[in-house]
């Protein structure tokens, strides 16, 4: 093998397995000595699915309002793709992300690409966009919280061993460490992606169309419609996670504030490169309703119980997607001819 292929597959290695290797290790740390009989006893008798499957109905419209978002982005690019494959596509992206984090942005360019002709280029730079949109978006939803609960925010912070004035105990927090590792995760796999984008970008000469997907937001013909869109995308989420604490006994009267902060944190915590924020997620969710005066072991229930059939809802749209995208576009060529 030669010197670059195995450099590539190094890296590729790293990419997979990093990612893998983090969530499963924060998820083991943070699940030790956790009684997982109690959560048999929860779903045989104590769950309300009437309202798990409600919470699922926002994830679901959470996906469709991303994909017809997606189309607005890229019609001032002239590419007016279906509006179904795009939301098979941001289907298809979300589960990739399961696989490896972050490859679901690269992925449903492709498969526009393939199924509309869609230059991948540019619709990677509205996909860009979308993400430093989406960051600005939790920026905002953060800053109205923290002013709503800063005392909150601040014991978390004393609790993760991320408060300045704890310096005396930093370093034996074993908190910090957890909450140290995410961040360089999150750097190492920015650092991968930046890379990566480079390279691709010398060898096909596509930064300029890159840009010019970037730049899409300008030149959205239905501006209130974009606005609309991103504010139900993130509605959709809210309420998603909302709408999951009343589920189950120990979360039902926690109130719409505190699943607010603890939707932040959350929110926060999935930036980190594990599959659908695994580990990180629950390590910050489980916090944060300790802080609200849920008992560890029930806090780690509901973390563990409603990250699973979310990212359960994320297979499934996945494969819908994989499954209706030749489905639909066959049956588009025949009416065609």
């Amino acid at each position: 093998m030669k010197r670059t292929e195995l450099k590539i597959v190094i890296n590729k290695t790293i990419q997979i397995a990093l990612p893998l290797f983090l969530g499963a290790a924060i998820l083991v740390w943070t699940y030790h000595g956790f009684d997982f009989r109690r959560v048999w006893s929860v779903l045989n008798g104590e769950t309300n699915y009437w309202w798990l499957l409600f919470s699922l109905v926002f994830g679901v419209f959470g996906h469709l309002f991303r994909g017809w978002r997606w189309n607005l982005t890229l019609a001032p690019l002239g590419e007016y793709p279906k509006l179904s494959n795009s939301v098979y596509a941001v289907f298809i992206s979300y589960a990739a992300n399961l696989v490896i984090p972050r490859v679901g942005e690269v992925s449903r360019c492709g498969v526009l690409a393939k199924y509309d002709g869609v230059s991948f280029s540019k619709s990677l730079g509205t996909v860009v966009t979308e993400r430093l949109i989406d960051t600005l978006c939790v920026l905002l939803i953060t800053g109205v919280t923290l002013l709503l609960q800063s005392g909150v925010f601040a014991a978390f912070f004393a609790k993760t061993g991320t408060n300045m004035s704890f310096l005396s105990g930093l370093f034996t927090s074993t908190n910090f460490y957890i909450t140290l590792i995410c961040i360089v995760a999150v750097l190492v796999m920015a650092f991968f992606l930046v890379r990566n984008l480079t390279i691709f970008a010398k060898v096909r000469g596509i930064l300029n169309d890159i840009w010019t997907g970037c730049l899409s937001l300008r030149n959205v013909k239905n501006p209130p419609l974009f606005i609309i869109y991103t504010i139900s995308i993130w509605a959709c989420y809210f309420f998603q996670f909302y709408v999951s604490l009343f589920c189950f006994d120990f979360s039902t009267d926690l109130g719409i504030i505190p699943a607010l902060v603890m939707f932040v944190v959350g929110s926060i915590a999935v930036a980190v490169p594990t599959p659908n924020g695994a580990g990180p997620w629950h390590f910050a969710v489980i916090t944060m309703m300790m802080m609200y005066g849920v008992n560890k072991e029930e806090a780690g229930i509901f973390a563990l119980l409603v990250h699973g059939i979310q990212t359960f809802l994320l297979i499934l749209l996945g494969i819908y997607g994989l499954v209706a995208l030749p489905l639909s576009n066959k049956k588009t060529k025949k009416t065609v001819v």
